[in-house]
């Protein structure tokens, strides 16, 4: 998930209802209201989808697809999601059928009601991406209640201590699949490079990672739209996160290669996130998402200055807000990402004492 404790370029009170931070707006602050469509343009309307947590919403999309409908993103399997969904589906979208699915990554705000809107509509087709489809099934299908030994070993590894272990294990494992709807056994895949027919545009599948693993982004060039989902946001940054099981992976540096791939992009394009508002200035934005994680990293290299740091060290440098208990989870995926990537520079070696990870200079 996108998380609001990212650093951003600059903060909210920067934000007027045409332009921010080198974007431009052109719905300004009328977005859509609970229960409402609003037409980006023709066959393509946008919604807010609740959910709790401090973003609030993702957005969903319903793009005309011949006799039916398409939906992009789906939200959470949670009473106010689901209660939203049957809002539109016998308000604005009465009497319409929607046929496909299309989940842009795994995350539960975009994939958590794919399976229970399915359903509503006689096994409508979900359409995703084969990383983000199989790992949604791995996370769903590991329902084991207590904390692995490994994930505990990880938090300790990442600096955390007795108290913050506790209340990690007492939230239990198998969240991931509280989240969501159970998923149909089939699904129609779709990789990078591929062009879907919607309704009577062709929409190009442009992939990125570091996010998740193979993000689906939309680009209809004939009308300059791009569904960006989560790999490109206006006014926050994607969580980038070494998780337990990829801990020798580089999401960060598998991220700032998506952005320059993002950047072969036409710069004109209208850019539909999966959080915040619709905008213009695709490579004003990715430059400044670049740049922050590059001066992030240079920070963390600074701070190693007065002798190595562990992840949950590194929160300073890294977030505005104190870490509470609540996030806690996300900002040391962050932390140890920055890490594992200046590892792969080799400006950073790590070395591990009594279980904790210790990162110095190299």
């Amino acid at each position: 998930m996108a998380t609001a404790l990212n650093r951003t370029l600059i903060g909210d009170e920067g934000l007027t209802p045409t332009s921010w931070a080198g974007l431009t707006f052109p719905f300004g602050d009328r977005g859509p209201q609970p229960g409402e469509l609003l037409t980006v343009m023709d066959g393509i309307r946008w919604w807010r989808v609740p959910m709790s947590g401090p973003l609030k919403h993702v957005n969903g999309l319903i793009l005309d697809d011949g006799p039916e409908l398409l939906a992009i993103d789906t939200g959470t399997a949670s009473p106010r999601s689901t209660e939203a969904w049957r809002t539109i589906l016998e308000g604005p979208l009465d009497g319409q059928r929607i046929g496909r699915i299309l989940c842009t990554h795994m995350h539960p705000d975009h994939v958590g009601l794919a399976g229970w809107l399915s359903r509503r509509f006689d096994d409508a087709e979900i359409v995703m991406t084969r990383t983000e489809w199989l790992m949604v099934r791995m996370l769903a299908a590991d329902s084991r209640p207590e904390v692995p030994e490994e994930q505990v070993a990880f938090w300790r590894g990442a600096g955390w201590d007795e108290e913050q272990v506790a209340h990690g294990s007492a939230k239990g494992w198998s969240n991931f699949g509280k989240a969501i709807a159970r998923m149909p056994l089939m699904y129609h895949r779709i990789q990078d490079g591929e062009t879907l027919r919607i309704g009577g545009s062709d929409w190009h599948v442009v992939t990125g990672s570091g996010h998740s693993p193979e993000h689906a982004c939309l680009v209809d060039y004939d009308r300059r739209v791009l569904v960006a989902g989560d790999q490109v946001l206006p006014k926050i940054s994607s969580n980038i996160s070494v998780h337990v099981s990829q801990i020798n992976d580089d999401p960060l540096g598998d991220w700032l290669r998506s952005i320059e791939k993002f950047k072969q992009l036409p710069d004109d394009l209208l850019v539909l996130p999966g959080h915040g508002d619709p905008f213009y200035g695709l490579h004003t934005r990715l430059d400044a998402l670049r740049d922050e994680h590059l001066d992030r990293l240079d920070a963390i290299v600074d701070l190693m200055g007065d002798g190595p740091v562990r992840a949950t060290d590194c929160f300073k440098v890294l977030f505005r807000r104190p870490i509470g208990l609540d996030v806690i989870g996300m900002a040391t995926g962050e932390s140890l990402a920055h890490l594992r990537r200046l590892e792969v520079e080799d400006r950073a070696v790590r070395e591990e004492r009594d279980g904790v990870w210790w990162y110095g200079r190299s």
